[in-house]
């Protein structure tokens, strides 16, 4: 493996790892990275959980992320579709998904996660939105030059081979579904034209 192999990257989804490190709770034992691509999170998460699994629908993505995982013991890498996969029921105190469930059905995403977090575990979800209102669309507008100059200035890059997909919901439409499904979910839109859901799952 090279030395660039392991160099790090940014990008906007990227951008969001802070906030989502910042959101595993204390003495997570068991976190899931859902659509992990090259696993970058998921080897970042082994820093707050004693073990991570990140699963993954494309060959790929998950060859490249068990390559860069070498050395940590604690990393599993699953090739599959998480919604079908045989993942342990209310198996994880941490689950997260960055830019993954605008590939699949909303809702049914969002219901598998639900289901594979423990009561008291903590979701979190960043996501892309389509504008479907003036107010979306004034809010894209306005920070369009930020958006780019921010790109630019960090040199926003990614793995190569990682799927691509137009979101298919707005802005709107998430935050009703979020919000129905995962009742009390803090919903926020951020700059980077991304939104985010965060939920603690009600503990027993």
């Amino acid at each position: 493996m090279s030395r660039t192999d392991l160099k790090p990257y940014w990008n906007t989804n990227v951008a969001r790892h802070p906030g989502i490190l910042r959101a595993v709770p204390e003495g997570c034992s068991e976190a899931l990275d859902v659509g992990c691509g090259d696993g970058l999170l998921a080897r970042k998460l082994t820093g707050r959980a004693q073990r991570v699994t990140g699963i993954d629908s494309s060959a790929q993505m998950i060859s490249r992320a068990r390559e860069l995982a070498a050395g940590h013991p604690e990393l599993t890498f699953i090739e599959d579709d998480f919604r079908t996969s045989d993942l342990p029921a209310a198996g994880y105190d941490f689950i997260c998904s960055v830019s993954t469930i605008h590939h699949m059905d909303f809702e049914a995403a969002l219901t598998r996660m639900r289901e594979l977090l423990r009561p008291g575990g903590t979701l979190v979800v960043v996501g892309l939105a389509r504008e479907a209102t003036p107010a979306d669309w004034a809010a894209r507008i306005a920070t369009l030059p930020l958006v780019r100059i921010t790109k630019v200035v960090r040199r926003a890059s990614g793995p190569g081979g990682m799927p691509a997909a137009d979101p298919y919901m707005s802005y709107g439409q998430v935050r009703g579904a979020a919000r129905r499904l995962l009742p009390g979910v803090r919903y926020r839109w951020h700059v980077l034209r991304r939104y985010s859901l965060t939920w603690r799952k009600p503990a027993l």
